[in-house]
């Protein structure tokens, strides 16, 4: 009986075409192609593999299924449902791929608020030459502070840019205990709310999990330095932005870079959108040159280990969703 590899929809024109190229590359596998829900649930039962979102009703029918896939690095909230944690299939991801373009796109927040861009270009909407009083409203980044709530790749690489600023990089980390290069000194979670206070920019990577939903409440923007900047790229369901936009009306949040949401998209009567210093992007830090071609590369990656009997990459702890 062949290996099977399940596409579950929704298909993408990349999915697609990665279901070609697979089965070019690995004649040994059988690759199926679900193109609506009653498909996938016509075929779930023969699959070994499945890439994408399976439900409670698609994993009751697996009776072969070893390994599930997910095409993004962080999976969105729902992904890992108790019936999957429970069961023996192993998930794997694509963490690893963004470093650079999610690195560089924090960076972008950082000099932003660094030069303050952020009070800049409203002024600019609005064709109005004011300009500060001098040498005020810049951060002199030689002698700034940056705290990382997550150290991955992520986080890891965006030390090493920042360090190159001149910036004093500090990170917290459940997992990792050596400092990357470019940080100062990483410390484990329990150690956040004493580190707060010492930082000019709180930048959040970590992923969305039991433990870190709702990170950054009322209480933790109190605790940070007057006037810092918060930075999210990790994800949305970490911040509540209720109150985020209480402490950057208060003054104590000094302004907001990002990306990430509890809500997407960010409702359009959001105080958010018109706040002063805050600066958005639509969920769009990972975009950049070989995305696709890089989600791919991993898949097919473990497919060959897949197919070979040998251990995964990227594997997920599926109790805390990464």
């Amino acid at each position: 009986m062949p290996t099977r590899l399940l596409l579950l929809p929704p298909q993408l024109p990349a999915t697609r075409d990665w279901a070609q190229r697979l089965s070019t590359a690995y004649p040994e596998l059988e690759v199926v192609v679900a193109e609506s829900d009653a498909e996938a649930a016509a075929a779930i039962g023969q699959a070994d593999a499945a890439v994408g979102t399976l439900t409670p009703a698609l994993l009751a029918a697996a009776g072969r299924l070893r390994w599930l896939h997910s095409p993004l690095a962080a999976p969105p909230a729902g992904y890992f449902f108790p019936e999957l944690t429970a069961h023996p299939l192993t998930v794997t991801n694509v963490r690893g791929i963004f470093n650079d373009h999610i690195g560089a796109h924090i960076l972008s927040f950082v000099l932003a608020f660094a030069r303050a861009l952020h009070r800049y270009i409203p002024q600019q909407q609005r064709s109005e030459w004011k300009q500060p009083p001098r040498y005020e409203g810049t951060v002199y980044l030689p002698e700034a502070t940056a705290l990382i709530v997550g150290v991955g790749g992520i986080g890891a690489e965006t030390a090493r840019l920042l360090s190159a600023f001149g910036v004093t990089v500090i990170g917290t980390d459940a997992l990792r205990t050596e400092a990357p290069e470019g940080m100062a000194a990483i410390h484990p979670p329990e150690q956040l709310d004493a580190l707060l206070p010492q930082a000019d920019f709180v930048i959040v990577t970590v992923p969305h999990t039991p433990a870190t939903e709702g990170l950054f409440d009322r209480q933790r923007f109190q605790r940070m330095k007057r006037g810092a900047f918060f930075i999210n790229i990790g994800r949305g369901m970490t911040t509540r932005l209720d109150d985020l936009v209480e402490a950057l009306e208060s003054g104590q949040v000094g302004g907001a870079g990002l990306d990430v949401f509890e809500q997407e998209p960010l409702p359009a009567s959001h105080p958010l959108w018109t706040l002063p210093g805050v600066l958005i992007t639509p969920h769009v830090a990972m975009w950049g040159p070989y995305y696709n071609e890089r989600r791919y590369a991993v898949l097919r990656g473990n497919c060959a280990r897949f197919l070979a009997g040998q251990p995964l990459i990227n594997v997920v702890d599926k109790a805390n969703w990464f």
